[in-house]
């Protein structure tokens, strides 16, 4: 069911544009569909504050629930902005006063930057455990996502994450441990995620915490649970990335490169560019550095050139659809699903299957 376009904020537009079913506002308070009303705590810094709206946005107008969704994105006031991201925030987004003071049923909390390798020294720590105690009390679920999973797991379970020494990156094949639970009902037993970070939290750190894995790669651990089901959901990778969010973060990259903020030429992400796409881009690596050996200018990437493809967005989907179903089940039903011969007794909101 769609998005209902409940503020001027300019992803609607974008997402409309791109084909997707946005409702205005005084339209969908007059049709009799139930509502849903999601959060989305965006700490993500300022270049990828709006990419990151459109991206969760997407996910959520794309549920075949039959709700109307109305998204309320908030960050947080101890994370800097400059003035071009602080005045969107100001214009478009709610505060943290104002979402307590209205509820809603479901929270995504995104990932952000940190400085340093300490989580609890970072700005937006006290915020945030905030937040994910006041949720935890008000929200039927939420949905955290790469740091934001590493940061709830340390500050609420006590295992920290550990820096890989590198930067994993790339496209990764999953498979699911746990056919059973709704949250993967319908998926593919086995699907591509990506991933995009430098430390990680393994298996044996989310099961000493309780924690119920669902689904897993050469990459570790993606999709995870907290130990009553559903309450909490843990994102570990980045099922929520456009197709070229990846060739964005490799662009980034080469110029950083360029500008000598690092030693090494990047490597490709994992399994991302086709044979095609990496020789065009080894030869545009002749061309970078050969520009900076004579002090001219650096070519621009070959964008246009290149072959993606996104194999994971399908499964992004389902994976969202069968979350908000379930919240939707809890918060507007009898907390009971159609199929009720298939409940357990012991399981009375149906987060299992027998």
């Amino acid at each position: 069911m769609p998005l209902v376009a409940n503020s001027q904020l300019p992803a609607f537009n974008r997402l409309k544009a791109s084909g997707e079913t946005i409702i205005p506002n005084d339209v969908a308070i007059h049709q009799n569909i139930r509502e849903m009303h999601i959060g989305l705590l965006n700490m993500m810094p300022d270049a990828a504050l709006a990419a990151t709206e459109r991206q969760f946005f997407r996910l959520v107008g794309e549920s075949n629930q039959i709700a109307q969704f109305y998204m309320h994105p908030f960050t947080l006031d101890a994370l800097e902005r400059g003035p071009e991201a602080q005045a969107h925030v100001d214009q478009y987004y709610e505060t943290f006063d104002q979402i307590k003071e209205k509820g809603l049923d479901a929270l995504i909390i995104t990932g952000a930057n940190v400085v340093g390798p300490e989580l609890s020294e970072q700005p937006f720590w006290e915020p945030l455990i905030e937040v994910i105690d006041w949720a935890h009390e008000n929200v039927t679920s939420t949905l955290c996502s790469c740091l934001a999973t590493h940061a709830v797991i340390q500050f609420r379970y006590g295992q920290k994450r550990y820096p890989l020494g590198y930067k994993r990156w790339g496209v990764y094949p999953h498979r699911v441990v746990d056919r059973l639970h709704p949250l993967v009902w319908g998926v593919n037993t086995r699907f591509d995620v990506p991933h995009s970070r430098f430390n990680q939290i393994d298996r044996d750190q989310f099961e000493a915490a309780g924690l119920h894995v669902l689904a897993e790669s050469e990459a570790g651990v993606h999709l995870a649970v907290s130990e009553d089901l559903f309450r909490l959901v843990f994102f570990q990778g980045h099922p929520e990335y456009d197709i070229i969010s990846l060739l964005k973060e490799y662009k980034r990259e080469v110029l950083r490169f360029a500008a000598g903020e690092r030693q090494d030429y990047p490597p490709f992400p994992e399994n991302y560019f086709t044979l095609q796409s990496q020789a065009i881009l080894n030869e545009h690596q002749d061309h970078v550095r050969a520009a900076m050996e004579k002090g001219a200018p650096i070519p621009e990437l070959p964008e246009t050139l290149l072959d993606l493809d996104n194999t994971w967005h399908d499964t992004a989907e389902a994976v969202i659809n069968n979350w908000i179903g379930k919240v939707y089940q809890i918060t507007h039903t009898d907390r009971r699903l159609p199929f009720q011969e298939d409940i357990d007794a012991n399981d009375p909101l149906g987060l299992r299957r027998k």
